[in-house]
C-alpha cells in the first residue's frame, strides 16, 4: 500500500470540517424537513452520495490527483453509482433506498478504512478508521435489516449521517489540537 505523505494536516483539518459541517446540515434536514416533504427526503436522499463523490474528488486533487489516490477514485465511482441508484430505487421504496444505502455503506466504509490507513502519518486517522469500519457495519446492517424495518425512512439514513458527522469532528478537533501542540507532544496518531 502507498502511503500517503504529502497530505498536509491543515488541508485535512479544513477537509475534516467542512465535511462534519456539511453533514451536519445534511442531518439537519433530513431530520427537520424531510419528514414534512417527500420531495425534500428524496433530494437529500440523492444529494447525499452526489456530496460524497465530489468530496472525493476535491480531496484527492488536492493530494496528488486520482491517478496517486485510487481508493478516492474507487470511492468517487461508488458514490455517483449510488446516486443514480438511489433515484431508481425511490421509485421501489424506502426499503430498497436503504439497501442501496447499506450497499453504499459498505463499499464507502471500506474505501475509506483504506484512505485512512494509507495517511496514518498525516495524523488524526484513528478516527476516520472507525468511521470506516462503522460505515460498513451499519451498511451490513442496512442491507440484511431493511425489509423488516418497519416504517424504514431517511431518519435512518439521518442517524448513520450523524455518525459520519461526529468521526470528521473528532478528526479536526484531534489535527486542530496536534497542530497546536509541539512536534511529538502527542502520540498514536
Amino acid at each position: 500500500m502507498n502511503t500517503i505523505n504529502s497530505a498536509p494536516a491543515s488541508w485535512l483539518r479544513t477537509y475534516a470540517f467542512i465535511r462534519f459541517g456539511v453533514s451536519a446540515a445534511w442531518v439537519a434536514a433530513a431530520l427537520l424537513l424531510a419528514p414534512f416533504n417527500p420531495a425534500i427526503a428524496a433530494v437529500l436522499l440523492v444529494i447525499y452520495p452526489a456530496w460524497d463523490a465530489a468530496a472525493n474528488f476535491v480531496d484527492a486533487q488536492r493530494n496528488g490527483g486520482l491517478g496517486r489516490n485510487p481508493s478516492h477514485l474507487l470511492n468517487i465511482i461508488v458514490s455517483v453509482i449510488t446516486a443514480i441508484a438511489v433515484i431508481v430505487a425511490l421509485g421501489q421504496g424506502m426499503a430498497a433506498v436503504i439497501v442501496v444505502f447499506g450497499v453504499w455503506a459498505i463499499l464507502s466504509g471500506l474505501l475509506q478504512l483504506v484512505t485512512a490507513v494509507r495517511r496514518w502519518a498525516s495524523g488524526g486517522q484513528w478516527a476516520m478508521v472507525l468511521s470506516g469500519a462503522q460505515s460498513a457495519l451499519a451498511g451490513g446492517f442496512f442491507v440484511f435489516s431493511a425489509g423488516t424495518m418497519p416504517n424504514p425512512g431517511i431518519t435512518l439514513i439521518a442517524g448513520y449521517a450523524a455518525f459520519g458527522a461526529v468521526y470528521f469532528l473528532v478528526t479536526a478537533v484531534w489535527l486542530s489540537f496536534k497542530r497546536a501542540r509541539p512536534a511529538g507532544a502527542l502520540r498514536g496518531s
